[in-house]
């Protein structure tokens, strides 16, 4: 499979990363299963939360890792840290970057997980209540200990992560975020510059140019999501002319809807790396095959506008 560099780090691992967020929900054997299926398909980097069903998902993926026998330097392992479920507060939703709350997480996760150390650790959406100082603190005590490798966010906009990047000693390697050809507001932005469309809004103070600026790796969370809660835009006959182009593609790559939707991202010039949440091991090597599919520049704009986009 395709390999991307992760931000700046010397870790270069498979465009496609398997997310473990519905894992929680499947047996020891299915979990097996699925994690194998992901190996099998050249994926080598695994995405999960604390979060996750209480850290659920995280046990059944390093459950699945160690009876699988996998080399552990020959995977990548990123969990999330800083949300507080409802369920957990008894009231809402809560973040907390604390020095105490990251550290004590990420304990947990390592316990979880089976393993000595994460490769990259991400603060999962922003904390309006953040102290740098003590996030500075726990990821220089996190590093000290060979705990975490590598750094980064989720969900933030350019400004969040240059004002945390500005107080930290670490550098943020990466930025989790929704991405898809029917949840693509940071590229819009950029396509529609300089025009009264409300595409041309601002809403993430430039992400885009700031990643590539920055040398930060997107990793693109529901690639195949329509808006938050819109559900997948494959055969969704709410999107006919996306899915006529995705099917043409197909047929032209010899590959599927779900891969021609994976090389659309991974098309972006910004070297980003894609998360698919798939529990369907037809579907998880359909996604990682996209990543060896190379769009031309017409096919990748011809998408674009196919999804509903106007192009000035």
């Amino acid at each position: 499979m395709k390999t991307v560099s992760v931000g700046r780090t010397p870790v270069k691992s498979s465009a496609v990363a398997q997310g473990v967020m519905r894992m929680a929900e499947k047996s020891a054997a299915e979990a097996e299963k699925i994690t194998a299926a992901a190996l099998e398909a050249g994926i080598t980097f695994f995405d999960t939360a604390d979060v996750y069903t209480d850290g659920e998902s995280s046990r059944k993926l390093g459950a699945a890792l160690k009876s699988l026998n996998v080399d552990r330097s020959s995977i990548e392992l990123q969990t999330k840290v800083g949300i507080i479920a409802a369920e957990e507060t008894g009231s809402v939703t809560v973040y907390d970057f604390s020095k105490k709350r990251i550290l004590d997480r990420v304990d947990y996760e390592l316990k979880n997980l089976q393993t000595d150390y994460v490769d990259f650790l991400l603060l999962h959406r922003p904390d309006t209540l953040l102290e740098p100082d003590e996030i500075n603190e726990a990821f220089a005590e996190l590093k000290t200990a060979g705990k975490v490798r590598h750094f980064g966010v989720s969900n933030m906009s350019a400004w969040q992560t240059e004002f945390l990047q500005s107080e930290l000693d670490e550098k943020l390697e990466v930025n989790q975020l929704q991405l898809s050809l029917a949840h693509s507001g940071m590229i819009d932005q950029n396509i529609y510059t300089n025009m009264e469309e409300t595409r041309s809004i601002d809403r993430d103070s430039g992400l885009l140019e700031y990643s590539r600026l920055r040398k930060m790796t997107i990793q693109a969370w529901s690639p195949l999501q329509a808006g938050f809660f819109g559900g997948t835009f494959v055969d969704n006959p709410e999107f006919p002319e996306l899915n006529a182009k995705l099917e043409e593609l197909a047929g032209r790559y010899n590959s599927t809807k779900n891969g021609i939707a994976v090389a659309w991202l991974l098309r972006h010039p910004s070297q980003m790396q894609v998360i698919i949440g798939s529990m369907n091991t037809e579907r998880i090597a359909q996604f990682a095959a996209g990543a060896d599919v190379q769009l031309s520049r017409q096919e990748w704009y011809e998408l674009y506008a196919a999804a509903g986009n106007l192009l000035p």
